[in-house]
């Protein structure tokens, strides 16, 4: 009795060992590999199909030939290069995606159409296919309307395998055409450039040959504390020659904050004791390098995208950063940049991957970039930018590394030309981070001769690591109270500086320090460390003063009218005297980040938000909402229209740590003359009047506070069946909360109302109003 065969569990027959063990076999080979051998197989027919006419194939190949040619004619070309070309595709783009049925269609539609072409114009020539095709069409539709109909289907076939507009053909003829013209020329002017480089090099070769050279190898060895201190950078490769090393050229960015063609700075006491920078080996260096996947599949989808909306583009340069690569691409005359912008979702769906960021143009360029996040991020590590001949060779005093920008160039800025700056971002975006990065910086250029801190950290977990280095001016301030008076001292220190410098007759504070300083210590150095005059003083040193926020919130919220004030003073006028503001906050809000706030501070640093419009209170346009995090930011200017990305060096706690203490280690004590005396400032001082009258006020003021936003309505009364005070203590209560913004003026015997601003900076809704309370007016 036979065996019946097996069946599998949806009915069909079940694949005999030798099957399975065929398809393990090839379950193993990965995609890629298949490709390749694939190629390598198409290869070799195009070989077999060009060597066939000639005889040089053997019988097989006469055979073959013979049979092909009778069935197909001079369409029997199109085998060897068919194969070629589909093998030249799989080598090339290995990482394609397969092609679709529409392109076989398309391929199929064309081969077909192009034989009845050469049937129609050299009879025979078309072979038995071509010839049993065009019969029937020329009895039809006659002779002259065939040709246009056959010529019709070989275009449309090659609209299908191209996947394009009919419109794209030519502007994509022309734009290659161009290309081509300027290649041209480019190679003319590169051969040009060969033979004068040549004939240079034969004359200095000539001229070296008649002079002796002495010590060679010892003018090329550096001194042992340059290798220490600024590690020689790596040579980049020399650039392709034609459009690509142009463009690569014109990558590399404009080191325009690190020129040192500005003023030198003077060191302002060369008299005083020595101090050592702390070493770079404390810092880490950059960490692994990013992935980012297959560029040219990702270039080739930008491009087949934007031409699927008929947007015909010339793709640039790729350069890859930190963080994001960017794409650059040149689109055709006449085409709007917005309808690239506006294709955005189009693209993430194509890369599978969010948020893209297009910049439309790049600033001072011609091209559109459109900027992918990498696979995995690069990390990097400040002491590569700090060992950059360009921060190490420079001689400002306050230039701070910012991080690398998307080519990997490392990007820096002098806080002296800023000159504030202001930094927002959401919680884990890399405030902090950031804020560490540019104290170190400074820090690594600057003793406390040259350069003060005044740090408020109301967290009281951020800047108070450095407490007790030798350039803070007071302790780090975590009072809101404290903060107020510092700034109001240096308001003070801004005036007395000016009345020094009028007094001199100079404009700024690196005028003060070229004509004035310098010239009276250098005297004084070689009059045996006394001035020339003996009933004369030295000139006082004036140091730079850079004050740091770390959370500007968290004042607006107790002190939103004395804080603003004072930090739109010491905008305006500070710059010249060499104060500087470095101001943060995590909630960028219109209340915290004010319009005279903005107005007076236009170098910003706008780190991820979570809405577009956190990024327009920043930067006053959108962008800062499809960043990273972690450090990914946009450097806004004073003189740039568009912000740059950049990724912000990571500092670690240790690292910070290891800094503030190398500098307490050289340092002692706080200089008594320069710190700030916080009781003589609140006794002189009318700032804080209401807040410094009474302290047992203050420390009701939060728990009236709550109350107040929790009923939605504020009176005397309720202040005091609430809180258990009397009448007195809880009117000056309610004085308090009305100079600093909660609740509006009296209205009769009405309660009084709570400001909607109020809810904004506590960050707390009314949870009960149904309560009825005696209205009695304060």
């Amino acid at each position: 009795m036979a065996r019946a065969p097996k069946t599998g569990k949806n009915g069909k027959d079940a694949p005999s060992a030798r099957t399975r063990w065929w398809q393990g076999l090839l379950a193993e080979v990965s995609r890629e590999t298949a490709r390749t051998v694939a190629a390598i197989l198409l290869a070799l027919v195009a070989v077999f199909f060009s060597l066939a006419p000639l005889g040089l194939a053997g019988p097989v190949g006469a055979t073959v030939f013979g049979s092909l040619s009778q069935l197909v004619g001079w369409g029997y070309l199109l085998f060897p290069l068919l194969g070629a070309t589909m093998a030249a595709a799989l080598v090339i783009d290995i990482a394609s995606q397969r092609p679709s049925r529409l392109k076989y269609a398309g391929a199929a539609l064309f081969a077909l159409s192009a034989l009845m072409l050469l049937e129609f114009f050299v009879p025979e020539s078309g072979g038995i296919v071509g010839a049993t095709l065009l019969a029937p069409l020329v009895a039809a539709f006659g002779r002259v309307f065939s040709g246009i109909l056959v010529s019709g289907l070989a275009l449309i076939g090659l609209l299908l395998v191209l996947e394009t507009h009919l419109r794209v053909v030519p502007m994509r003829i022309i734009a290659r055409l161009g290309e081509l013209a300027r290649a041209r020329r480019e190679s003319e002017s590169a051969n040009a450039s060969a033979d004068r480089t040549l004939e240079e090099s034969e004359t200095e070769e000539e001229t070296r040959a008649t002079t002796p050279t002495q010590d060679n190898d010892a003018q090329r060895q550096p001194p042992a504390h340059e290798m220490e201190t600024a590690p020689r950078a790596e040579e980049p490769p020399a650039p392709a020659p034609g459009i690509l090393a142009r463009a690569r050229a014109a990558m590399r960015p404009k080191q325009e904050e690190t020129q040192d063609t500005a003023e030198e700075f003077i060191p302002v006491s060369p008299l005083a004791a020595n101090w050592e920078v702390p070493p770079l080996s404390i810092l880490k260096r950059d960490g692994s390098k990013a992935t980012v996947g297959d560029t040219k599949a990702n270039a080739n989808i930008i491009k087949r995208t934007l031409e699927n909306f008929g947007i015909v583009v010339e793709m640039d340069e790729i350069a890859v950063g930190p963080t994001v690569t960017r794409y650059a691409l040149k689109p055709a005359e006449g085409v709007r940049l917005s309808r690239i912008v506006s294709l955005q979702s189009n693209l993430e769906l194509a890369l599978a991957a969010s948020p893209i960021r297009i910049e439309a143009p790049i600033p001072g360029r011609p091209l559109v970039g459109i900027e992918v996040p990498n696979q995995t991020k690069a990390t990097v590590g400040l002491y590569n930018l700090l060992a950059d001949p360009a921060f190490q060779k420079s001689h400002r005093p306050l230039l701070v590394a910012l991080g690398r920008d998307i080519a990997g160039q490392g990007h820096y800025a002098d806080i002296t030309r800023m000159p504030h700056l202001l930094v927002a971002g959401a919680t884990g975006s890399g405030k902090s981070v950031t804020i560490h990065a540019l104290v170190a910086s400074l820090l690594y250029r600057n003793s406390p001769e040259t350069l003060r801190f005044i740090m408020v950290d109301p967290k009281r977990v951020e800047l108070t690591l450095y407490n007790d280095i030798p350039h803070l001016l007071t302790p780090v301030i975590t009072d809101a109270k404290k903060a107020i008076l510092a700034l109001k001292w240096a308001i003070k220190e801004m005036e007395r500086r000016y009345g020094i410098l009028e007094a001199e007759q100079v404009r700024d504070i690196h005028s003060y320090h070229k004509n004035i300083v310098a010239p009276a210590y250098e005297a004084a150095r070689r009059n045996g460390g006394v001035a020339e005059d003996a009933n004369a003083s030295l000139p006082d040193q004036m140091p730079y003063i850079v004050i740091i926020v770390d959370e500007l919130a968290d004042l607006m919220q107790t002190y939103p009218r004395e804080l603003e004030a004072a930090v739109v003073r010491l905008a305006q006028m500070s710059r010249a005297v060499g104060i500087h503001l470095i101001l943060s906050t995590q909630r960028p809000s219109v209340n915290v980040i004010t319009g005279l706030i903005k107005a007076n501070i236009p170098t910003r640093i706008a780190l991820q938000v979570s809405s577009q419009i956190d990024s327009r209170t920043i930067l006053d346009q959108g962008g800062a909402e499809k960043l990273l995090g972690a450090g990914d930011m946009l450097y806004l200017s004073g003189d740039r229209a568009k912000p740059v990305r950049l990724q912000a060096p990571f500092i670690s706690e240790e690292e910070v740590k290891k800094i503030a203490r190398y500098w307490k280690k050289q340092g002692g004590s706080l200089d008594a003359t320069a710190s700030i005396d916080f009781e003589a400032e609140a006794r002189n001082g009318a700032m804080l009047s209401a807040a410094l009258e009474e302290e047992d006020d203050d420390e009701v003021y939060e728990e009236a506070k709550r109350v107040v936003l929790e009923h939605g309505k504020a009176s005397t009364s309720l202040l005091q069946r609430k809180l258990r005070i009397g009448y007195s203590r809880a009117a000056r209560i309610m004085d308090l909360l009305q100079e600093r913004g909660i609740i509006g003026p009296a209205d009769g015997s009405k309660p009084r109302e709570v400001l909607p601003q109020a809810y904004d900076t506590y960050q707390t809704a009314p949870s009960s109003r149904d309560e009825e309370t005696p209205a009695v007016q304060a």
